[in-house]
Parts: structure tokens; sequence; C-alpha cells
């Protein structure tokens, strides 16, 4: 198609988009936790909600494309992004009228729409990239997929400007991208896919997957998801934290992301060399690796180094695993990168930023509990989490966190500047804040500093433990590699030097 080139360029806007709203969540997660007191476990769950809505939409669109058509799902990802962004400023209202449970709800379900919208648009761009360039499919999926760390350096650099601007704000920037993305899908023409042309059907694209090797495969990216996105979810907190700085872990943030979105355009030619299996056994080791280092870095140095480290581990995982099934089952990528989308984003979302939030709060917690019992018991969040059959943990209150680490700085300010009108409704959540302030701050100069340290212990050992994931994949690429390496593809594609493939070129789709 002559505007192939223009429909890769929105679909690499809709990953901006992605990632860019990923970013800024993530860099917002202390000033949501400060603000409305939520634990690490409840901050996970809201980050979760917005990959678990990801993944079961990546299945339904897959689903859908054969009926209704690429361009008309983009133009559903168009509303679902606005409509999020609607939902994102009335937080702090909501919060201020109905408290903390009300806001943890609009959150949460703000960012699983957005997460539905990214759904479609993952649903899409997979296999429209692979039907737009047949015969380069691994290297053109990275290429699409660089998109997304884009996104999260352009949401990075965002982060930097919170409290300066409102974080409604910052968190709406995603509607850039999504403004760009949507103008060109109104516009342009989409091609059709195999099943659209006659050329397959839905049995038989799902008769081609059954088998061992996608079984694999799919618990694999189950894997990816929970290691690269549930990890991200966190990572900018977690470095932060290491390090002293929530500014430094933003700029470690901006970097490992600056690095992945140029690696992602060589991986035509790497995987030329070592196969796509091959790239992603390495990747996961590295990526193991990296994620320890991290977990005892402590000089900005080391963590640079770290970093990077982890960086080029997690940099081609998600793409080339998708072209791994395109190279494999051709007919069959519509639905087949559907179902691997879902289940790396399910994963991601179900396990991964709940399950890193979990590991924060169960390390800190009976940290505290043992170096400092009565401090614990000042500064333990009113409810118990839990997370899958795990025993229910009571965490550390993140707004309390927040007023022992800025000795009651914040909270002081918000009751002067609130002035005759705090005793209103407006402000009882915050009052509960400045009540427990008053009634403890005589001891906060005896429990800040077991608190911060428990809250690092706590990330340190979620990231050490999460170490352990990647592992797991290099074990399972290795059975791929091994187990499978006389057992013919469905389809060969052909090495990345511009020649044709075998395939049936795709017609339009009226716009």
């Amino acid at each position: 198609m002559d505007n192939r080139k223009k429909l890769l360029t929105a679909g690499i806007l809709t990953l901006i988009a992605a990632g860019v709203g990923f970013a800024v969540r993530g860099g917002l997660l202390e000033i949501w936790s400060a603000e409305f007191g939520f634990t690490m476990t409840e901050l996970g769950k809201i980050t979760g909600g917005g990959l678990v809505g990801f993944g079961a939409v990546i299945l339904f669109a897959g689903f859908l494309i054969d009926t209704v058509g690429y361009k008309r799902l983009l133009l559903i990802a168009l509303v679902c992004h606005v409509v999020s962004a609607v939902m994102l400023f009335a937080a702090t209202p909501v919060f201020n009228a109905s408290g903390k449970e009300a806001v943890y709800a609009l959150l949460y379900w703000s960012m699983f729409i957005f997460a539905v919208g990214n759904g479609i648009c993952e649903g899409v761009i997979n296999p429209l990239t692979a039907d737009l360039f047949p015969e380069q499919k691994t290297h053109y999926l990275n290429i699409l997929h660089a998109g997304w760390p884009a996104g999260l350096v352009i949401g990075g650099l965002i982060v930097f400007a919170k409290g300066l601007v409102a974080w409604e704000i910052l968190m709406a920037t995603f509607l850039v991208p999504v403004a760009i993305y949507g103008f060109i899908t109104l516009f342009e023409t989409f091609p059709k896919t195999a099943a659209q042309q006659g050329a397959t059907s839905y049995s038989g694209m799902i008769s081609k997957l059954i088998g061992p090797f996608f079984l694999i495969l799919l618990l694999a990216h189950a894997c990816v998801g929970y290691v690269e996105l549930g990890t991200d979810s966190w990572i900018n907190k977690i470095t932060g934290s290491i390090l002293s700085s929530a500014t430094l872990g933003t700029a470690l943030f901006i970097y490992t992301s600056v690095l992945m979105t140029i690696l992602r355009f060589f991986a035509g030619p790497i995987v030329h060399k070592i196969s796509s299996l091959g790239l992603l056994l390495v990747s996961a080791i590295i990526g193991a690796v990296g994620l320890y280092l991290i977990s005892i870095g402590t000089s900005v140095p080391f963590m640079f180094f770290a970093a990077t480290v982890y960086a080029v581990g997690k940099t081609f995982l998600w793409p080339t695993m998708l072209g791994v099934l395109g190279e494999r089952y051709p007919q069959s990528a519509t639905i087949g990168m559907a179902i691997m989308g879902c289940i790396g984003m399910l994963s991601a979302g179900a396990l991964g930023g709940p399950g890193i939030g979990y590991k924060q709060d169960y390390f800190a917690s009976n940290q505290l509990q043992d170096v400092a019992p009565s401090t614990f018991q000042r500064v333990k969040a009113p409810n118990e989490n839990a997370f899958l059959f795990f025993p229910p943990i009571t965490g550390i209150d993140g707004s309390v966190a927040a007023m022992l680490g800025d000795s009651g700085g914040a909270i002081e300010n918000e009751r002067a500047i609130a002035g005759d009108s705090w005793e209103g409704e407006k402000f009882d959540e915050l009052r509960k804040q400045y009540d427990w302030w008053q009634v403890n701050k005589a001891f906060a100069a005896e429990d800040a500093a077991p608190v911060a340290e428990a809250n690092l212990y706590g990330s340190r050992m979620a990231l050490r433990v999460t170490a352990l994931v990647p592992v797991t994949m290099a074990f399972l690429y290795l059975i791929l590699l091994l187990g499978f390496k006389q057992t013919p593809s469905t389809h060969h594609e052909p090495a990345h030097d511009g020649s044709t493939s075998d395939e049936t070129p795709q017609s339009a789709e009226p716009a």
C-alpha cells in the first residue's frame, strides 16, 4: 500500500500515547499516595487496572478486527482515550467530597478505560503492521514498538513539571498523540485482513495455533508482561527511593526509555544473525541480571550501569515475541497476536503491578515490625491487602509516610490555606491526615528513619524477587530453541534484505 508508512506512524502514535500515560502515571504515584493515603498495594491495583483492561480488550479487539475492521476499531479507541482524560479531572473534587474509596474507584476506572483504548490499539496495530510489511515482520514490529519507550521518554520529561502544574493536566497530555493518530485514522485507507479476503477462517486460524509451541509462547509472554510492564509501573518510584531522589529516578527512567527507543530500530540485523528466539534468550538473561543489579545499587553511577543492563534486557522482548508468532503462524497473526497480547497484559495488570506492590508492602511492613514495632503500630494502614493466595498483610500508610518524610510540612500548609473552610465537608479526608499528625508528630523524629528504611528495603527486595521471572523466561526460550529446533514453522520469513514475501498482498478497506 502507498500509505503504509502513514499507517505505521499512526500505530507508533498509539503506543506513544500509551507510553506517555503510563510514564506520567508512574511519576504521580508518590503524589497519589501522599494526597489520597493509598498503600503500595492499592497503588499497584490502580496501575494494574490500567493493564488488566488493556489485556482483556486486546483479545476482544483481535476477534473483532475481521468484522469491524482496523479503522473503526481505532476510532473507538480514540473515544475511550478522551473519556479517560475527562474522568481524571474529577479526581480531586471526588476525594474532597466522598473520600479515599471514591477517588480510588474513579482512578481505577479511569485507568481501566484508558487501557481499553490502548488495548484496542494494540489489538489492531500488531497484525496491521504484519500485513503492511510481510517481508520484514519482526523488524517492523520492533520499529512499531519503539513508540512505547518514546512515549515513556516524553512522559518522563512531563513528570518533571509535577508540583508546578496540576497533576491532572500532566496526566492528560497523552491526548496530544491521540489527536494526531485520530486524524490519520479518519482520513486514511486501511488494508483488509486475510479473513476479510476469504484466505482463511477463524476456525482455521485457531487450529493452526493449537500445539505445544504456542502454549509455551503464551507462558513466556505472561512472564514478559509481568517483568516488563509490571516492573515499569514501579521502576520510577523504586529507583527514586533507592537514590533518595525522585528526580534521579525519573532521569533514570527517561535514560532507559531513550536507550530502548534507539535499540528497537536495530532488531532486524540482530535477528538475522542470532534468530528471534536466540535474541529472546539472551534478553531474558540480561534482564534478570539488570533487575538484580538495580536491587543492590547505591551510587548514581552504579545505578545508571544497572539500569542500562536492565534496559538492554527488556528492549526486544515484547515485539520480538510478536515477531516469532508472526513468522511461525502468518495466517493466524490476527488471532494469535491478540491472544498473546491479552495474556501479556493480563499478567502485567493482574500479577505484575499488584504483585510488586504487595511484595513492597510485605517486606517493608515485616521489617518495620521487627525493628520498630511501636512505630509500625502508628504508621500502619487502616486496612489489610491481599494478593492471590498469599496471606493478607497490613502495609504502611502512604500519607503517613509522606508526613513523616516532610515533617508534616505539606499537611500544615494545607491547613493554613484552607483557613475557615477547614471544618467543611470538602476537607474531611485531609482533616483525618492532619489529626493523625497532631497526635503523632511528637514521635516523628523517632519514626521517620525506620519508616524510610523499611520502604527502601521493601523496594529492593521486590525487585530481587522479580528477577526470578526473566530467569524462568530464559528457561522457556531454551526449551523452544532446543525442543523445536527441528520442527518446521508454518512459514519462513525471508531475510531482512528487502526481498518479497510469499504472502498474498492485502487489498484496501474502504474508508
